[in-house]
Order: structure tokens, then sequence, then C-alpha cells
């Protein structure tokens, strides 16, 4: 089983250690959101000179505030650095972000995806964008050299999401989804649109929050105030209705080591091809019972 870790920290060297303590204990890979923080893929560059080996990742970077062909710069830049261990996890982030805080249109959020990957994709790949869409423009060449292709992993939830990330990406990341979600609806649409465009089947990260401990009701109770706010993201709010379940800490992987291991291994039945845990209580004792199944 292919399995990571999800970590974000305030300063760049308990990021890398963080890292460093995941490669030892032989994870495949490390995941960073880009949020209200450290620059993901500033810190991840760091991360990449002192850790050798483990893979790396963004999870996610949003696309309204960067331009593609920027986004495609520095990434290229990381994955030179990295020598070629990271892949860029991009998603659009939520309406309330871009509109109430940015001030930029979150219209049409599709076409706005299309347009972004027509520009990154022929970048990602060492080839020149030029392109000229509805709401994005990209003529532009980059010469990095060294810089193998870079995968691009979108954070895709809903059909038309998941439909142009199969059709034009490697892959997608999910958040908050659960097994029955994935099986039922993530990965048959996604690969089917993979398949379609005669593209490889495509890589499914998904990630949820893991505890092992003792006390399961009162963790499940900590995960539902920490992650309270993913309840109320529409899209994370219809992945949690197409499972059935009232909240986050009800998809949460809570309870026993072997409570732990059959959810993470249900996970894989689902379709998913690597689980990304986000430890966020018991971090010792949670990421002992994940070493354990590497």
């Amino acid at each position: 089983m292919r399995i990571g870790i999800f970590t974000e920290r305030k300063t760049v060297d308990e990021l890398v250690a963080d890292i460093r303590d995941a490669a030892e204990r032989g994870f495949e890979s490390a995941w960073v959101p880009q949020i209200f923080g450290l620059d993901a893929m500033t810190a991840l560059a760091v991360v990449a000179r002192e850790v050798p080996e483990i893979s790396l990742g963004t999870a996610v970077v949003p696309t309204y505030p960067r331009h593609p062909s920027m986004i495609a710069a520095q990434a290229l830049t990381l994955n030179q650095i990295s020598g070629g261990r990271f892949s860029l996890g991009i998603g659009l982030s939520h309406q309330i972000v871009i509109e109430g805080m940015f001030a930029m249109s979150y219209d049409k959020p599709v076409r706005h995806l299309r347009d972004y990957l027509s520009i990154l994709m022929p970048l990602a790949h060492g080839e020149a964008s030029s392109y000229e869409g509805e709401t994005l423009t990209g003529k532009v060449a980059l010469e990095i050299p060294d810089a193998t292709p870079l995968p691009v992993l979108v954070a895709a939830l809903g059909a038309q999401m998941l439909r142009v990330a199969g059709t034009r990406t490697e892959g997608t990341i999910t958040w908050m989804t659960g097994p029955e979600t994935i099986e039922s609806h993530v990965a048959p649409a996604i690969s089917t649109a993979a398949a379609d465009a005669g593209r490889l089947e495509p890589r499914i990260v998904s990630a949820l929050p893991v505890c092992v401990t003792d006390d399961e009701a009162g963790r499940r109770e900590e995960a539902g105030k920490n992650f309270a706010i993913y309840g109320h993201l529409p899209s994370y709010r219809a992945m949690l209705d197409r499972e059935g379940v009232a909240g986050p800490a009800d998809v949460a992987l809570v309870g026993t080591a072997a409570q732990v291991r059959a959810g993470i291994e249900r996970m894989f039945e689902a379709g998913t091809t690597e689980f990304v845990a986000v430890p966020f209580a018991n971090r010792d004792e949670t990421l002992d019972v994940l070493q354990d199944l590497l």
C-alpha cells in the first residue's frame, strides 16, 4: 500500500523535521497545503534539498491567484531541485475565498479549470503553450534545464471536474471523501474519462483525518470540532452527503490500530491508489500504526 503523510507547520524547519521523520519511517510521500501560511512550493524546495528519496506534493495550490505559466515555472523548478520527486496538486479553492477574500470572479469554475490546464499541461510536460481561452491566455515557453515532466493532480470531486481531471491530468486528490463515494463516484468517473481520452489509469490520492486511540468517542468529537468548516463548504458537503454521513467526524479514521488499518484497507479496495493520512491527535502512536502497514 502506498501511504503518505500530510503535514502543515508554521516554520520551514518544523516542516523539514516532520518530513524527515516520515521519510525515515518509510512513508512514500509527504503532502503540504497552500492555505494561509507558508508558501508550499517554496518550503518544499528546502525540504527537497534536506530530505532525500521521499516523494513530495502539494495538496493543494489554488489556481485563481497564480497564472498557470507562473505556477508551472515554480513547480518545474521544484521538480528539478527534487530530482523528479514532486507532484503538483492544484484546486479551485472555494467561492468564499476567491470572491470574498480576493475579490476575484468565481464564475464558470469548470471553464476556468479547462483554460488553466490548457496552458499548464503543455508547460508541465516541457512544451510551449499557445492558448487563448475565455478566462485565461497563455503564449509562453519555459526553459528549465533538467526539469523532468511534472505530474499534475486536480482536487476534483464533482462529475464535471472529475471528467476534466481524467481527460487532461494524471489524477485527482480528494479530501473528506469516504470509501463508498470513492468506489461509486470518484474512481469510476475519473477512470472512465481517462480511458476515453486514451490516458493511463489515473492516480487517486485520498486524504482523511486519522487517529489511533482507545477513546474513539472523544477523538471523533475532537475531529468534528477541528474539521467543522469542511462540513459547510459546498464541494465537501456534497461528498459527505454522498457518503450518507453527518459531518467530517464520520469519515475520519478513528479508533484502535485494527480499526484504522481496516479503514485504510477499505479506501484502497474502493479505488484509492495512494492514501494520505492527516494525523490530528496521538501523532506518534498513529504514525507507528501506519508504519506497520507499509
